[in-house]
């Protein structure tokens, strides 16, 4: 009975000993000195340097590849885009109603991507930064001008519109507008929906200007403008404010010199618009390489500048054709007298 009562106290003894060996240790907490701490966290924060946020440099130095992994469900920024949208029976804009601010770069959303990468190619500066050889345009491309159902209207640049000197030749030069009559200071408006691409001043031509890049693929240009009333960037509907109208550069009265282009290229307005009737034509506008034949047979054209010592005879021999095609070219006779460095075109 005693070797028993001995057994099962042994057991109870190992089993508690098995029990400490498998149980949970948990830490000791130890509460910290309140003043030791506040001491420490004071030397540590003066060795903090504070400085301002350089927003300007951050935002230059955005990455093109985390721009479209942030886009990448909707535009793909490291692919460059077409000028224009390769449907154009389907309008395609930027994934935002509200686009902040462009000069080097363009802020959508408070998320910036190089004007570049988005929109093929921007310049402010410039008026034809699309190097188009209308020579190697071959298809047709139609043109959606505006679609009332999605919110992309059109409107006529001034409230009359009546014209005063039609796109063509003349002066002796190619005329790549339509001028409309207007009082300086009477209200200029957008065409279409668009982004300003340039504002600028040309004293011996447009005067003070603006280029809107549009949503259809085209571009409207304002010449001879008294007030630039929006900003490079700016995004503009059909029928906003951009300026006041006026007399500014090479002018010889207050008009509009009003221009569409295509990929840089300028045609004939009145193919679009109806002046007289204050009226679009069509919803639609087929662009055809037919519609650049001046541009290509003016490129084709050859000159010659003249030297000292030259004459229409020197001149005619030299490039084998007859002094009276020369005359009949450059609008001059057999009497007029060359100047040196004068440009003659001889084909």
């Amino acid at each position: 009975m005693r070797y028993s009562i001995l057994f099962v106290v042994f057991c109870l003894n190992l089993s508690i000993g098995v029990l400490n060996a498998n149980a949970q240790i948990f830490p000791k907490i130890i509460k910290k000195n309140n003043n030791t701490q506040s001491s420490t966290v004071g030397q540590e924060r003066k060795n903090i340097e504070l400085r301002s946020f350089d927003q300007e440099s951050y935002l230059k130095t955005l990455s093109s590849v985390t721009d479209s992994i942030i886009f990448e469900n909707n535009v793909h920024l490291g692919r460059v885009r077409s000028i224009i949208s390769e449907d154009q029976n389907i309008m395609i804009w930027a994934p935002t109603n509200q686009l902040i601010k462009v000069s080097e770069q363009i802020q959508i959303d408070s998320i910036w991507v190089t004007a570049y990468e988005y929109y093929s190619a921007w310049d402010s500066n410039k008026i034809d930064i699309y190097n188009f050889d209308p020579k190697t345009f071959k298809d047709s491309v139609n043109i959606q001008l505006y679609d009332e159902f999605f919110g992309y209207n059109w409107k006529m640049p001034l409230e009359t519109t009546p014209v005063t000197s039609p796109y063509g030749y003349r002066w002796r030069r190619w005329h790549y507008g339509t001028d409309l009559d207007l009082n300086t200071g009477d209200p200029v408006f957008s065409g279409f929906d668009g982004i300003v691409r340039v504002k600028s001043y040309d004293r011996y031509g447009y005067g003070y200007y603006i280029v809107v890049r549009h949503k259809n693929g085209l571009e409207t240009l304002y010449g001879h403008l008294s007030k630039q009333l929006v900003d490079i960037g700016q995004e503009v509907k059909a029928g906003d404010l951009i300026a006041y109208g006026g007399s500014t550069g090479k002018s010889t009265g207050s008009h509009l010199h009003y221009e569409l282009r295509y990929r840089g290229l300028a045609f004939d307005p009145q193919k679009v618009y109806d002046f007289s009737d204050n009226k679009i034509l069509s919803q639609n506008y087929l662009i055809t390489p037919a519609l650049f034949g001046n541009i290509v047979q003016a490129r084709t054209n050859a000159y010659h500048k003249v030297k000292k010592g030259e004459n229409l005879g020197s001149i005619a021999r030299k490039y084998g054709v007859s002094v009276s095609s020369l005359t009949k070219l450059n609008g001059i006779s057999t009497r007029t007298i060359l100047k040196i460095g004068q440009n003659l075109r001889v084909k």
